[in-house]
């Protein structure tokens, strides 16, 4: 199944002429700075060059974060009277063009910030009113690039307005305008738009390749309608693929983007990456291990790594995380490739892994529970029975590991370890036990995707039953694997954010409990090769497995696996 997957995305890509933009603007992912996980849309001039002045001074600029990047706030509320962008004075006092030339003069790098809508977001409810690009993509285009602009993020607030926008010349063009606005239907953030989202970003890449001056595009839409699959490499050098990181700072925000990310980490690739959002590494919210596994899996997943704390004066330890090379090596890698999801042991440790240019592997295994303990890292997980190791947030060699290793990690926190000389573990087999020919009862029923039948509503008092598995001839512990659907995608935390809960038992035993993530934001992208060790099974093929949810609803599912 995987195999054919990879070849149907492979066809799928050629078919649509896909492939990452990669015009050398951005071959690895960008870094920086940004202001807007510290200070909201409140910013100024003298803070703009501060922080540029800090990532110089501190030696950041030195590991590669260049970008210095404007966030809401800054723009006018009205366009000239030639129709053109405008900033607050107020805020601006001295001009964006000369902004950028402070930062250049640093060099650095400047990135402006706009909307594909008529106004951008802000941090007031929508009443902010600061200029939007939507309609406007060529002129503003063309002013971002005379000014100096190298990088664009670009937002989607206020998106949903499809007429033409006059310049605000007048009280009269400005009841124009918003009129227009009214009858629109605009909202200030609309998750699921009537219209495609990829129009207005596609509109603002053209705008931006006629001015000639390389501009790294940061689409910034939330994840909304599932650009990795637009797919937006072919419009973007970034696209965020979830809701906003925060402010404030959360554990459970890095839960619901780790889930969501499960689905596309095969769409990163040099010029276009999945952009997680911003760093919160340095603010509050979060625990120093909390933030050393959120740096450490965002730079592992290739997303942009743009540093959002306030750095007049950073802790130490903010400085070691964000400063660590081994690991910022692994977001700058030449082969472009994310880590991607191996495994989950359901409320204990995740486990992921991707290949690096000089043919290492890379594993990071993140701890779920909120204490301290001595976590064990199964290395077959990953496709070894051995390899040589080292620790890349310590920097410490472990030598050869072999099987299992184990180390004590911190509530939340990882172990992030680079693999060398690795021994591949023999492949793994299943026999399949296809969801279409189980037994259903209390509500669950079946569906037709791609030809092949798949079972949905499970829970809620639905059930599906695989019979006469076999436990082969010892029985005891197997190791199941299921193909599945969810498309069960949320833009805010919930109590499984990104997944739903499988219930699993085998005989009639104890349940135990699957974190299934979304497969795709789409109800007909298989998962295939959830992972999930069980106890219970009976020599031959006299076994049963169930699978329900009591307070809520499973995914829907194409297969059952089981280990030969």
């Amino acid at each position: 199944m995987l195999k054919l997957q990879s070849i149907y995305l492979a066809l799928g890509l050629l078919a649509h002429g896909v492939f990452a933009i990669d015009d050398g603007t951005a071959s690895t992912p960008p870094m920086g700075w940004n202001p807007y996980n510290a200070f909201s849309c409140s910013t100024t001039e003298a803070m703009y060059k501060n922080a540029a002045q800090r990532l110089v001074n501190l030696g950041l600029s030195n590991l590669g974060y260049r970008y210095v990047n404007l966030d809401c706030g800054w723009q006018g509320k009205a366009r000239n009277s030639s129709g053109g962008f405008t900033w607050d004075t107020g805020k601006i006092p001295n001009g964006i063009p000369a902004l950028a030339s402070y930062i250049h003069s640093l060099g650095l790098k400047f990135g402006v910030y706009s909307d594909g809508g008529v106004y951008s977001c802000d941090d007031q409810g929508g009443n902010g009113h600061y200029l939007g690009s939507l309609g406007h993509e060529a002129s503003d285009a063309a002013s971002f690039a005379s000014w100096g602009a190298d990088y664009l993020k670009y937002d989607n607030c206020f998106a949903g307005a499809h007429m033409p926008i006059f310049p605000a010349r007048t009280n009269e063009s400005r009841l124009i305008e918003l009129f227009s606005l009214l009858v629109s239907g605009t909202d200030f953030v609309d998750y699921n738009p009537p219209f495609n989202t990829e129009d207005h970003m596609t509109a603002m890449r053209d705008a931006l390749a006629a001015t000639k001056r390389p501009i790294v595009f940061s689409i910034c839409e939330w994840g909304v309608q599932d650009p990795a699959r637009w797919p937006a490499s072919s419009v973007g050098h970034s696209w965020r693929m979830s809701n906003d990181i925060g402010p404030p700072a959360s554990w459970d925000n890095l839960f619901r983007i780790i889930n969501q990310l499960v689905p596309i980490t095969q769409f990163a690739q040099r010029g276009g990456w999945n952009d997680l959002d911003m760093l919160e590494v340095g603010n509050n919210g979060l625990t120093a291990a909390e933030q050393q596994t959120h740096f450490a899996f965002w730079a592992a997943a290739k997303s942009p790594l743009i540093i959002s704390t306030d750095l007049t004066n950073p802790s130490s330890q903010t400085l070691s995380i964000l400063s660590n090379t081994r690991i910022i090596g692994l977001n700058q890698d030449s082969l472009g490739r994310s880590i991607s999801f191996k495994r989950r042991y359901t409320n204990d440790h995740d486990v992921w892994a991707g290949p690096l240019a000089d043919g290492s592997t890379v594993a990071i295994v993140i701890n779920w529970q909120n204490s301290a303990r001595t976590l064990t890292f199964d290395l077959t997980d990953v496709g070894f029975k051995s390899a040589n190791a080292v620790d890349l947030i310590t920097g410490s060699s472990l030598g050869t590991l072999s099987g299992t290793y184990s180390a004590s990690v911190a509530a939340h926190g990882s172990l992030v370890l680079k693999l060398t000389n690795g021994v591949a573990s023999p492949a793994r087999t299943f026999t399949s036990y296809a969801a279409g020919s189980a037994s259903l009862s209390g509500g669950a029923n079946t569906r037709v995707v791609n030809s092949t039948t798949v079972v949905g509503f499970v829970g809620n008092g639905g059930t599906l039953t695989f019979n006469n598995v076999d436990g082969g001839s010892a029985g005891g512990t197997k190791l199941l694997s299921f193909d599945y659907i969810n498309a069960d995608f949320t833009m805010g935390n919930t109590a499984c954010s990104n997944c739903r809960n499988a219930y699993v038992s085998v005989n009639g035993g104890t349940a135990v409990q699957a974190q299934m993530p979304i497969s795709a934001q789409n109800w007909n992208v298989v998962f295939s090769g959830y992972l999930l060790s069980m106890s219970g099974f009976k020599p031959g093929k006299v076994n049963t497995v169930t699978i329900s949810n009591p307070s809520g609803y499973a995914p829907d599912f194409v297969k059952m696996g089981v280990a030969v």
